[in-house]
């Protein structure tokens, strides 16, 4: 093939949680499929793994860019740090080239809720939105760095379009997200759903989540994804407006 997609895996909650899965499906698998364009000698192929901002963590400067040192807090940060490596290792000899996008928290996805630590983002936009309650785990004045499905899905396919070369030696790159805090997500909401749709996220702390999304910084520069021509949203109010227009069109 020439191009291959690897976004298979084992989110943050269930990494934590079960050691040995989170280590067979977001590193073994990895390596696993490495191997395999490396047996097949796919050394054009083009392979865009999908990594996370999970893989920073700990004592991190105020604003974070693509040479901050990756020190995740997270069973699920360091497989996918661990992979990074990986794929950078395969690219440099020759043996596939590879891409490694890091995704900001996505925010809002469709469908329901995941056991991913960060699936509470969406929820409680989604469900409140959808008539449902929803709850909310960690404290408002947490930030978050955020991308829409949509954006998410258009830097993927441009990541496979654009050259190794422009890469280098450094095949992992941050998308470009936004910062936003709990509070203005939960505004955004208020904006369109009323109060009535505010009144349904329940605050019901979670100290086991708190923990995860809090290791994850907040703030990025994205110099190096807009120099390669990644699209990031505009503002916050966008990717609600974009998941409005996405539920419309599915009635």
């Amino acid at each position: 093939p020439d191009v291959i997609f690897h976004l298979a895996a084992v989110v943050s909650s269930a990494a934590e949680a079960d050691l040995e899965l989170g280590m067979a499906v977001n590193f073994d698998a990895t390596r696993a499929l490495l191997e395999g364009c490396r047996s097949r000698g796919l050394s054009t192929t083009r392979l865009i793994m999908a990594s996370s901002v999970a893989v920073y963590g700990g004592e991190l400067p105020e604003v974070l860019d693509d040479l901050t040192a990756l020190t995740p807090q997270s069973s699920y940060g360091t497989q996918k740090a661990m992979s990074e490596l990986l794929i950078n290792d395969y690219s440099r000899r020759g043996l596939i080239d590879g891409r490694v996008l890091r995704l900001p928290t996505i925010v809002i996805r469709p469908g329901r809720p995941n056991a991913a630590a960060s699936s509470f983002a969406s929820s409680i936009l989604r469900e409140p939105l959808n008539g449902e309650d929803a709850v909310c785990p960690v404290p408002v004045d947490l930030e978050l760095f955020v991308m829409s499905p949509g954006r998410v899905i258009d830097a993927l396919v441009h990541g496979a379009e654009i050259s190794g070369a422009d890469l280098g030696n450094r095949r992992s790159l941050m998308l470009p997200g936004i910062t936003v805090s709990v509070a203005e997500m939960l505004d955004s909401l208020r904006q369109a759903g009323g109060d009535e749709a505010l009144a349904r996220v329940k605050h019901q702390p979670d100290a086991n989540i708190e923990a995860i999304v809090s290791s994850w910084p907040g703030r990025f520069t994205n110099q190096r994804a807009n120099a390669l021509g990644f699209k990031g949203d505009s503002d916050f109010r966008e990717i609600v407006e974009a998941f409005l227009d996405e539920r419309v069109k599915a009635l």
